[in-house]
């Protein structure tokens, strides 16, 4: 009997871990409906980084909901998540346009990978009917067409543009409480942390949370700073335009700040903005 309850006590001992990790997360949330969280694990992972690097610069402000522009509420609605009001804190219909989008750029790579290689035997055949050619004509043959066929410069491999479908909720999940790291047992909390704030918070706060402190930038989090350090104004007085531009920056901030003129933002910018007009905000 005393081994079997060994293997109760060492089964046991996870579960119950696990609630109380649960009823932690819980308790974190539940304070978040009254009081405004000074940072995420996201920010505090990001301070950590800058640091050691030696370039700690940091901005970032709260400011209530009232105080925030109802521009950018309705463009980074109509950018990260256009059925936020609609869903429960996971947009089913995304995730399953995601897979299948997914799916058709995976087929689509995999045939520029073969074309690829296809070119690179022909460049091969080519080069290696001249080698044939000048060895006969007793000329010299360069490092160049020898390489050319040898096959040595390879084509390099071609990568599917992965789309995603994170919700709002998703998202702040992710990044008020969970590492970075992708494994399903961090996916699995996140789904559970989402169900927490859709209950706990509803779609009004959850959003308020999520613009004070989302990324904008290097060391630029939440949506005061962020129309401080692109508008020099509040984000009480952004206009549509520009907060279009900064709804469109959300998937890669820190990429975005460095090409401030693309072509890329100014498009997604004006086609954000057109489509911001029948978003409904909470």
């Amino acid at each position: 009997m005393r081994p079997l309850k060994t293997l109760l006590r060492l089964c046991l001992w996870p579960l119950v871990a696990g609630i109380l990790l649960q009823l932690f997360f819980v308790a974190r949330i539940g304070l978040m409906a009254v009081i405004d969280p000074q940072s995420t694990a996201f920010q505090r992972s990001e301070i950590a980084r800058l640091a050691l690097s030696g370039n700690l610069t940091w901005s970032q402000s709260w400011v209530p909901y009232n105080q925030i522009s109802d521009h950018l509420k309705r463009a980074v609605i109509a950018s990260e998540d256009g059925n936020f009001l609609d869903h429960d804190g996971i947009d089913w219909q995304a995730i399953e346009s995601a897979k299948n989008r997914n799916a058709t750029a995976a087929a689509r790579a995999e045939k520029q990978q073969q074309r690829a290689e296809k070119q690179q035997q022909l460049a091969q055949q080519r080069a290696q009917r001249r080698i044939e050619r000048l060895q006969k004509q007793c000329k010299p043959i360069s490092e160049a067409l020898q390489a050319a066929a040898s096959g040595a410069s390879a084509p390099a491999p071609v990568q599917a543009k992965v789309v995603g479908a994170s919700t709002i909720s998703q998202q702040l999940a992710k990044n008020l409480l969970l590492s970075g790291e992708r494994t399903m047992l961090r996916k699995g909390q996140e789904l559970l942390l989402t169900q927490y704030l859709e209950h706990l918070l509803g779609k009004r706060r959850i959003l308020e949370i999520y613009l004070n402190n989302v990324e904008w930038g290097e060391g630029i989090f939440g949506a005061q700073a962020a129309a401080q350090h692109y508008f020099r104004k509040p984000a009480a007085q952004l206009t549509a335009l520009e907060a279009a531009r900064l709804a469109v920056m959300l998937p890669r901030p820190k990429y975005h700040e460095q090409y401030p003129n693309s072509g890329y933002l100014a498009s997604r910018s004006r086609t954000i903005a057109a489509r911001m007009r029948g978003v409904e905000i909470p």
